[in-house]
């Protein structure tokens, strides 16, 4: 059975929406950050060198990237779901949404994220990271114009996969000028597998 290594107030919250909304029989190992540090505990170092979370483990599989996680979820157990036919035009957006969410849109937020704990001696950087945030939530709401759903008329990895981006740019309360950004997140929030997921991985909550 497949195993999800789960931290609390991390990425691998998407990973188990997408195991519910799937209903992919599955186990959840806890881990739980220290409470001084916001570290990951080294228990996690047992499963992945890295000692990161989301990890997942099949029989021998073990995976520790959320975008190579979804993508194997999604074929392993979707049966055709939740992912455009291999070849379309379609799935070439789908599999761009799922490497752009990690690949770019989370750097500057990660960069926000640790340069303001440096509090003032971190103010010189915050214009270029803000300006860089800003140009990244421009380019998802835009994309994300008068559509339901990133890619198709249906939920998809990519949904999955950005749902981090809208959940960190809420914390950092910048969702105010990208208005179909943050509707796009509303709905997801709302989805019966999204609460089931935070029910069984706790409160949902970043610290900034």
């Amino acid at each position: 059975m497949l195993t999800l290594h789960h931290l609390n107030d991390s990425r691998s919250q998407r990973i188990l929406w997408l195991l519910e909304e799937l209903a992919v029989p599955y186990k959840m190992t806890r881990y739980q950050r220290d409470a001084q540090t916001r570290l990951a505990p080294p228990e996690l170092k047992a499963i992945h060198p890295l000692g990161k979370s989301p990890i997942i483990t099949d029989g021998e599989i073990r995976i520790a990237e959320s975008g190579a996680i979804v993508d194997y979820v999604i074929r392993r157990y979707g049966k055709g779901a939740m992912m455009p036919a291999l070849g379309s035009t379609e799935y070439e957006i789908y599999n761009e949404w799922l490497h752009y969410s990690e690949g770019s849109a989370m750097l500057p937020l990660m960069l926000n994220l640790y340069v303001g704990r440096l509090k003032e001696a971190g103010s010189p950087l915050h214009p270029r990271i803000d300006s860089e945030i800003a140009n990244h939530l421009g380019y998802v709401d835009g994309a994300l114009q008068g559509r339901e759903f990133f890619v198709g008329n249906a939920l998809t990895g990519a949904d999955i996969q950005m749902s981090f981006v809208g959940d960190m740019a809420k914390v950092f309360d910048k969702l105010g000028p990208y208005p179909n950004l943050s509707a796009w997140l509303s709905r997801m929030h709302t989805r019966p597998a999204f609460q089931r997921s935070i029910e069984h991985g706790g409160a949902y909550r970043f610290a900034k």
